[in-house]
This record gives structure tokens, sequence and C-alpha cells, in this order.
């Protein structure tokens, strides 16, 4: 990885999902204040992409990692340096809101979540109200509530506007422009249309995994560095 200002980096990736060619061949380079969009249709590797940024998943091919380590080398240092959020809403039934809120700054080593964060999202109304009462669209708003609980300096979301009505939406957009503007970075995988002045988009359809590629990437995956328990 290069020396100088922490940059976040994929190299040459490549994933393969239950024997079936997802992507290979896609780089990226993200510097402080920087945004990155993910397109393309359903199965095109968005979602996997993002899981393999966020250490969930391991790439057959390719490397990743920051500017000053790889995750190879410190896998829970990556962690600490990232909010993910997923298309999929990890909201409990029986917890209110706002001990949803202090579980997730809690689970980043901080003892209690950064103030107003409820307010922002305009849920302080609810602070007492289980997960399982909540419409699609306040789970969606505090599912979002962990990016600002602890600091975090690179944002992967996978569809984090879907059930957002139009206001809730362009708060969204709002966080996004404000964490960049602080040095953050925020990689986005959407249908959707969203804000993120001077982001690179990549097209995941680009990037398809040929059958041939698949085999090469089998035949060499022993080679591959170990990135271990993510």
């Amino acid at each position: 990885m290069s020396g100088g200002e922490i940059r976040f980096e994929a190299q040459q990736l490549a994933c393969i999902r239950g024997e079936r060619p997802v992507f290979s061949g896609l780089s990226f380079a993200l510097a402080s204040g920087g945004g990155l969009v993910l397109r393309g249709p359903n199965g095109s590797g968005k979602s996997s992409l993002l899981r393999i940024l966020a250490g969930f998943l391991k790439p057959v091919g390719g490397s990743l990692g920051w500017s000053d380590f790889t995750l190879a080398e410190a896998p829970e240092t990556h962690r600490a340096r990232i909010h993910y959020v997923g298309h999929m809403e990890a909201i409990k039934p029986a917890l209110t809101v706002e001990e949803h809120l202090a579980f997730w700054a809690r689970a980043k080593g901080y003892k209690e979540p950064a103030a107003n964060i409820l307010q922002a999202l305009d849920l302080k109304s609810l602070a007492d109200v289980p997960g399982r009462f909540l419409s699609a669209g306040q789970k969606r708003r505090l599912s979002l509530t962990r990016l600002l609980a602890t600091p975090a300096t690179l944002w992967l979301l996978d569809e984090p506007s879907v059930t957002l009505d139009a206001q809730s939406a362009a708060g969204l957009e709002d966080m996004l422009a404000a964490h960049r503007a602080d040095g953050g970075m925020a990689i986005v995988a959407t249908h959707a249309d969203i804000a993120l002045p001077g982001a690179e988009v990549i097209d995941m359809a680009g990037y398809g995994m040929t059958i041939d590629t698949l085999v090469s990437a089998s035949e060499t995956a022993q080679g591959e560095p170990d990135y271990g328990e993510w």
C-alpha cells in the first residue's frame, strides 16, 4: 500500500459465491473524503463486494487494505475503522430504539453513543419504543443511527435509502456529506439516485467473471494471501 495520507485500496479483487463466478479484476482507491457508488443489476456482486470490504467474506483473488496496513496484518484494526449497514435490518424486536443505539456504541468499545443522534434522525419521540413496533422506514433510520453512534472512517452502505421517504433520504445525504467533509469515506451500493458529489461510480456488470476466469482463480487460490478469520 502507498504511503502518505490514509487510503483504502482494493487491487484486482475476485469473488465466487456458491461456486458461481460473480466478479473479477475490480480495483479502486479511496482517499480521505472520498466516495464510491456501486451500480449494477441484482446478482452483479454489489452486496458481495461490500461484505468482502467489511471483512465478512474472503475474495478468491486480489488484495485489500489500508495504506498503513493490510487486512491480513490487522483485521481487528480494520473492523474498528468501518461501519457496515446491510440492506437487511439488524433490529431486535424486544430492544427499544434507545437500547439499540446503546448496544451499537458498546459493540464499538464506547460506554455510550454520541449525543443528539435520535433527534438527528427524527427518532427522539420513539426512544422507548421496542423494535417490533417500528415501521419499515423507522427501522431503516434506526439502522442508520449506528453511523453516528461512534466514529468510523469508512461507511459501507448497502441500499441505505430503501424504505426511506424523501425527507429521510435527504437527511441521509446530509449525513454522508458531513462525514466526507470531516475526512471520512463512503462506499454505497444502490439502485436509487443518491447525492454523493464527486464520487467514483463502479458498474459491477463490467466486472463479471467468466467460466475461464473461474477455473484460473480456482487453480491459483492456494497461492493467494491468507486473510485469516476476518
